[in-house]
């Protein structure tokens, strides 16, 4: 039955309406599935065709990319697949052979250099502008599924990312709205020594967005982080569910992401951080800040603190030869989480094991300043110090196999009075808490007491030299921190890019459901049953409806 609006005139008269019925969801197929052709060879040309509410699904194929689109204003974002049609629906049949290929020749993903594409030529003579694979630009609640890219690369150009939401990526504005991702593969199998700018930087990337959900993903050998959310301020209102980032420099990265952003069921294993969320200078505005928006409360937490990382394995993330590049290559070999410079933020009943120097830290992050926006500006730095963040109820074992000092399983530091972070719960299975454990006896609640900085502290101070060399982070105009006699800390001596995708990868179980009635999809759906029960819908307490509401206050 169609709605009816109803049109009143003043108070005399009221006409009832029918308006036009609302165009019915075409659903375009790209290459052949089951035997049945669809009616487009390339993904771009069904994209281009699609309007609003349609979906494009893409049969089994490696789908090389010869030429690439960029939006109308921002030509250093080349992708080989661009979508600015919101509402859009883009599915592949099988996540695992339905691949959109960043080699423009040869065998499927190949690490070939003949056979890499490199983007369009550089502006003014710089190298080429690199790659994206798909890229939603400022297109809102786009749903992208059931697919794998690779060896997407970077360049001169904004590139180097299998799948992006960008809303305006460096605008320091938001501008996207909603997404759903899910089914996804990011890996690469190319990487030059020679030019670590060319290869790939990121596998699954929001950036500038506001709402939206992961599910079911996985990203490999990126030079940066297989996951990022960034530049949304605190207003992300993101859920990542059930990822696995692995050989990646680092497993997640967010750079001043923060009010509701929750990170659960998932897996880090096997990078040289597992998991970073920063305050940077750099995809603006910064800090990173978990506090709620509005001083709002936590349905998770019961406290102020809406950036919650849960239920997630974090563990022999030791992995010093992997591709990495730029301040992603600072993550701290052997650490399974960092926390640097990032506010409010809660981790609570995950399980780090494995990890050879930390399994969680808590430390200031020093970038480069001026400008300086959101921290403190100390000649050429630019000092982001971390406060009133919250672990809790968390397992540990087996971390601190390095055995420099105070590696164990979690530490902190801070280095300018501030809001306090707190401690409770936490413990190790094999004994008692290792690395910096006084914290629990010092810190046990966050009250948001102002606290002296902790490296006063002996046992903090030290610490912050190991993390330090550890880390081997240079920022312009100071020098890199020297290393105390004896610290052993792996370096990289080669790049290894051998690691085929696990076979435990699941492709969606039924990749027809939801989708209109097509020659690839014969479905029969009852009657008053939404095709799209997934379309972000603004703001909620609970965005993917999983009954995350069951944290005590324990702040």
């Amino acid at each position: 039955m169609r709605r009816v609006i109803a049109v009143c005139l003043g108070l005399a008269a009221c006409a009832w309406i029918a308006p036009a019925a609302a165009a019915k969801p075409r659903v375009l197929r790209v290459g052949t599935y089951k035997g049945i052709h669809g009616q487009f060879k390339s993904i771009q040309a069904a994209v281009n065709a699609a309007k609003p509410g349609d979906w494009v699904l893409v049969g089994p194929g490696d789908y090389k990319t010869t030429s690439s689109s960029a939006p109308k204003g921002a030509t250093d974002t080349p992708a080989a697949v661009l979508i600015t049609t919101p509402r859009l629906h883009l599915r592949g049949m099988n996540r695992k052979t339905v691949v959109i290929d960043g080699t423009k020749s040869g065998p499927k993903c190949n690490a070939i250099t003949a056979d890499q594409n490199f983007g369009p030529a550089g502006d003014s003579g710089n190298p080429p502008k690199g790659l994206n694979g798909v890229m939603v630009w400022k297109a809102n609640n786009v749903q992208v599924e059931n697919m794998t890219t690779c060896n997407f690369l970077g360049g001169s150009g904004d590139a180097g990312n299998g799948f992006w939401w960008n809303g305006g990526d460096g605008s320091a504005k938001l501008g996207g709205w909603g997404y759903y991702g899910a089914y996804l593969t990011s890996t690469s199998t190319y990487f030059d020594p020679n030019n670590s700018q060319a290869s790939a930087e990121y596998g699954i990337f929001s950036s500038n967005w506001v709402g939206g959900t992961w599910f079911n993903m996985y990203a490999s050998n990126m030079n940066d982080s297989g996951f990022y959310i960034g530049a949304c301020q605190q207003q992300c209102h993101q859920t990542v569910n059930d990822i696995w980032a692995e050989y990646n420099a680092l497993g997640y990265s967010g750079s001043n992401s923060g009010g509701y952003l929750v990170v659960k069921n998932s897996q880090f294993d096997n990078n040289e951080d597992g998991f970073d969320t920063n305050s940077q200078n750099g995809d603006n505005p910064p800090p990173q800040n978990g506090a709620c928006p509005n001083n709002g409360i936590s349905p998770i937490t019961h406290t102020h603190s809406c950036w919650v990382f849960m239920h997630n394995r974090v563990h022999d993330n030791n992995n010093p030869n992997i591709p990495s590049a730029g301040l992603a290559a600072a993550g701290p070999v052997g650490t399974g989480m960092s926390i640097s410079g990032g506010r409010n933020d809660t981790v609570m009943d995950n399980v780090f094991y494995n990890n050879d120097a930390w399994g969680t830290i808590f430390v200031p992050f020093p970038d480069s300043g001026p400008p300086c926006t959101g921290g403190t500006n100390i000649g050429a730095v630019c000092l982001y110090d971390e406060s009133g963040d919250a672990l809790l109820d968390n397992t540990y074992y087996d971390n601190g196999g390095y055995k420099n000092p105070t590696n164990g399983d979690f530490a902190f530091t801070n280095t300018e009075p501030g809001p306090t972070s707190c401690f409770s719960g936490n413990r190790d299975t094999k004994g008692p808490l290792t690395g910096t454990p006084y914290a629990e006896q010092m810190y046990p609640k966050c009250t948001g007491k102002t606290v002296a900085p902790s490296d006063t502290n002996p046992e903090s101070a030290q610490f912050t030299e190991e993390v330090a060399c550890d880390s081997t982070l240079v920022v312009s105009g100071t020098t890199k921190a020297p290393c105390a006699p004896g610290d052993n800390y792996p370096r990289r001596t080669k790049v290894d890019m051998d690691h085929p995708l696990p076979a435990s990868i699941q492709t969606m179980p039924n990749p027809c459901k939801g989708v209109p009635a097509n020659p690839w999809c014969r479905v029969h759906r009852k009657r008053g049953k939404s095709a799209d029960p997934r379309r972000h819908r603004g703001p909620s307490t609970d965005p993917d409806h999983d009954g995350d509401r069951d944290r005590r206050g324990q702040r």
